[in-house]
């Protein structure tokens, strides 16, 4: 058995990424050794990189990556969920000191696992981990949606916000997506109504699709203005989510409507140790919905390796991304 792996390890902010041989971690106990086969690359990768995420820090120097998908090697003791063989996927480390997914193995977490949906490809798989996650934790754990509810989604074409699409389409909400004039179409391939951010007014949409009244429930995934906005979306008495409200914002457009808010900060488990299990369980809970057909992740066509994960990043930086990222784990 080899004792070392490949490795891209960043030594400084915002610095190169060095390809190298590291030890090859053994699993401790509850823990499952991983062979990555695929690495899932995030916006937030980019700032933890960047050291901009300062509530996601990863002590330098570091192998990062939030999302992997790869098969089971070995399992540590106390491990009954996981055999060697396996096909797994999760949101495992890259953040709070934890050994990221740009390397050949890692020793992670099995209550962060679940077992990849068998109509995926391992990319596919691993692109889904934390937008799903987040997803999902904001329609299902937040905002408790129920079929039949209108569902606002901002930033529809986006990572989180086209699985929040997708999720809410299974889970039964009649469900509207802002987007650029170019995602239009896909906004519509996923069964949802587009509307163009660009060309039209909150009051506008909202005037036009719910008759003035609002939507039940909204989910931000932008932030910012973007979060104001929502406030002024949503319905009397419904409910806004966000994955990225960290401002100040003026809560009086939600006091006005009896309506209430709910933050998403899906890093909390893997940065306390606090409820982990509960990310295995939405991955399990996402596969059964994959093999359903009812969701899929939209993935950039480009590919990447180890050897070009640094194009990978700049793909994510410089905006040219149609789709997850993904780079392979020769």
């Amino acid at each position: 058995m080899t004792t070392t792996m490949k490795a891209a390890v960043v030594e400084t902010q915002n610095g190169a990424f060095r390809i190298t041989d590291v030890a090859r971690p053994q699993p401790a106990p509850g823990q499952v050794l991983v062979r990555i086969l695929a690495s899932g690359v995030n916006p937030l990768d980019t700032k933890i990189r960047a050291g901009a995420a300062a509530h996601a820090r990863h002590p330098l120097p570091a192998i990062l990556g939030l999302d992997m998908a790869g098969v089971v090697e070995a399992v540590g003791p106390g491990v009954t969920a996981f055999r060697p063989g396996d096909e797994v996927y999760g949101m495992t480390g890259g953040v709070g000191g934890l050994q990221g997914s740009l390397a050949q193995y890692a020793a992670v977490d099995a209550d962060l696992l679940a077992l990849t949906p068998a109509n995926l490809t391992m990319r596919e798989a691993a692109a889904l981990p934390l937008v799903a996650i987040t997803a999902w934790e904001g329609l299902v754990d937040r905002a408790k949606m129920r079929p039949g509810q209108t569902l606002l989604v901002q930033g529809g074409a986006g990572g989180v916000g086209h699985m929040a699409v997708q999720i809410g389409r299974a889970l039964g909400a009649r469900v509207y997506a802002t987007a650029s004039a170019e995602d239009a179409e896909y906004v519509r391939s996923l069964d949802a109504t587009p509307i163009d951010y660009a060309t039209e007014t909150v009051a506008d949409y909202v005037g036009r699709l719910t008759g003035g009244k609002g939507f039940e429930l909204v989910y931000d995934t932008n932030g910012g203005a973007v979060l104001d906005a929502s406030f002024q979306a949503v319905a009397r008495f419904g409910h806004v989510v966000s994955a990225l409200g960290w401002g100040s914002h003026a809560l009086a457009p939600l006091s006005f409507k009896g309506a209430t808010y709910s933050g998403v900060f899906t890093l909390a488990p893997l940065l306390t140790g606090v409820d982990r299990a509960h990310h295995g369980e939405i991955l399990t809970q996402v596969t059964t919905l994959v093999e359903a057909g009812k969701l899929l992740p939209r993935l950039d066509p480009r590919t990447y390796t180890l050897d070009s994960v640094a194009e990978a990043h700049t793909a994510i930086t410089d905006r040219s991304a149609k789709g997850k990222i993904v780079v392979s784990i020769a």
